[in-house]
Formats: C-alpha cells, sequence, structure tokens
C-alpha cells in the first residue's frame, strides 16, 4: 500500500465546519448513478458539480444551487460514492495510524481517481444523448483533480470547466486540456505550480476563454458556500486563517465575504462566456 499524496496538506488538516441548508433541488437516479441532485431547469444548458471527498455537504448543495440561477443552467452532483462510502469527516483529518489507513483505503478504493474519470465522462455522454447542447463540470477539491482528468482528451463530451481547490493540483494536469477553464486555487496549492499551469493555459487556442485566480490570502477548510445571511457562519471554502488558529465560527470579515462572492461569480462567468 502506498502512502498517501499529502501534497494538499490544508485539505486533509482542516475540520469541516458544518450549518444547515434548506437544498432547492431534488435527489433521483439519473444515467448510470442511483442518486443524483438535480437542480435549475434549463434543458440545453447543463452543468455536472463534483463533489469533493466528504460528498453531499448542504454548502456543496448550495453551490449547485447558486451556480443554476446565475449560470442559467440544470445542474447534476452525482453521487459518485453512494450512500455512506463518502469519507468520514469523523476520521479526516486523521488522527492516528488507523485513520491514516482509512483514508489511504478510501483514496484507492471509493476515492479512486482513475475509476471515476469514466464514470464522469460516461455521465456526460448521458446528457449530451438527452439533448444537452452545452454540458459544463466543477469540482471541489476530490471533484477537481477528476473534473481536470476528465476534461484532458479530445473526445471529452465537456464543453467548459472550472476547479476550485482542485485535489494534488500540478501544471501536468492542464497539459492536456482541451476545454476553457476557471482555475480557483486557494493557499493550499503551490503558488509555483499554478502560475505554471496559467502560463500554459495563456497559450491554449480557447485562453481567451480561460480564467485563473490564486487567492494568496485565502485558506482552504471544508466548505465552499457563504450564505449572504447569516454571516457569522463561517462556511467558505476560502476562509482567512488567524496566525496562531484554525477557521472558527467567529465573524466573517468583508475581505472573506468578497472571497467567496468573487470565486462563484467568476466561475460562473468563466462558464457563461465559454458557452456563449
Amino acid at each position: 500500500m502506498s502512502a498517501v499524496d499529502t501534497t494538499n496538506r490544508a485539505c486533509c488538516s482542516i475540520p469541516v465546519v458544518q450549518v444547515d441548508y434548506t437544498a432547492q433541488g431534488v435527489y433521483k437516479p439519473h444515467g448510470a448513478f442511483d442518486r443524483v441532485y438535480v437542480t435549475g431547469d434549463n434543458s440545453e444548458t447543463a452543468l455536472i458539480v463534483v463533489y469533493d471527498a466528504f460528498g453531499y455537504f448542504p454548502q456543496t448543495l448550495q453551490g449547485a444551487d447558486i451556480l443554476a440561477k446565475s449560470v442559467g443552467a440544470q445542474v447534476f452532483m452525482p453521487d459518485f460514492f453512494g450512500e455512506g462510502n463518502a469519507c468520514s469527516t469523523e476520521k479526516v483529518p486523521p488522527k492516528n495510524d488507523e485513520d491514516r489507513k482509512y483514508f489511504q483505503e478510501f483514496m484507492e478504493g471509493p476515492g479512486n481517481f482513475p475509476a471515476s474519470v469514466p464514470r464522469l465522462v460516461a455521465f456526460a455522454d448521458v446528457l449530451k444523448a438527452e439533448g444537452f447542447k452545452k454540458i459544463g463540470a466543477l469540482g471541489y477539491c476530490w471533484g477537481g483533480k477528476v473534473v481536470l482528468m476528465g476534461a484532458s482528451n479530445e473526445s471529452s463530451p465537456l464543453d467548459a470547466i472550472s476547479v476550485v481547490h482542485p485535489s494534488r493540483f500540478s501544471a501536468q494536469d492542464v497539459e492536456g486540456l482541451t476545454v476553457p477553464l476557471g482555475l480557483y486555487s486557494s493557499n493550499g496549492e503551490s503558488r509555483e505550480e499554478f502560475e505554471k499551469a496559467s502560463d500554459l493555459l495563456s497559450k491554449k487556442p480557447f485562453s481567451a476563454k480561460v480564467d485563473c485566480k490564486y487567492y494568496s490570502n485565502m485558506c482552504v477548510i471544508r466548505l465552499y458556500t457563504l450564505p449572504l445571511v447569516p454571516t457569522h457562519l463561517v462556511i467558505n471554502r476560502f476562509c482567512q486563517v488567524p496566525r496562531l488558529g484554525r477557521c472558527s465560527g467567529k465573524p466573517f470579515r468583508p475581505d472573506n465575504k468578497r472571497e467567496y462572492e468573487d470565486v462563484y461569480s467568476r466561475a460562473a462567468a468563466c462558464f457563461r462566456n465559454a458557452f456563449a
């Protein structure tokens, strides 16, 4: 058994922050998946959202609802892991050898990247066959890696992608990319790799539809969305880190809220530009 790659140390070391959110969509079987969260009603434009290693969370469902409205798309979030198989928030971040073994086994089992990519591509093919004219994909952390891999060949059915804090990211991830990309990295990723990737993307034939931003003052926490009210809850994937501690339930600073709004508005604009 090989050791778990810990390039993204923040990803596996900062606990989940939990809040309540009432999702606007529905769950139903779709394609080869027994459970898919579906929100929005556009019949021509579809977005596939690939969650992180922790599976469905109120905050990622909220993100899907936001994208459905801001992009003008029907959003699908397939349950890649299946019920009960998502990474446990009680064991990750790992606290001991048993937890580390658990996480290793998860990444080699339900969280295996190469095994997940064909399922993403096949689901996009299903949507194409159903009549959707434009199909994009957005991935968070674990899902970001899957999305990048799924869009890296000429036959990919995806028309555009965005990734937020992509897991185990390196510039090589964009070398074979064939569609426009929105790349949104936190300071949990290598700035050097981000810059190399941005340079490679600037030379792509679709460079005018690429958007990249490195959030140098924002760390990785376990969630991706921030409700407009109440703003006292820390549920943003990009959150200011105190010098001597991690993100907590303290009130958001104005720049935290701005960064949250920025990453979603940029991703939505990137998709709209790519689909135009």
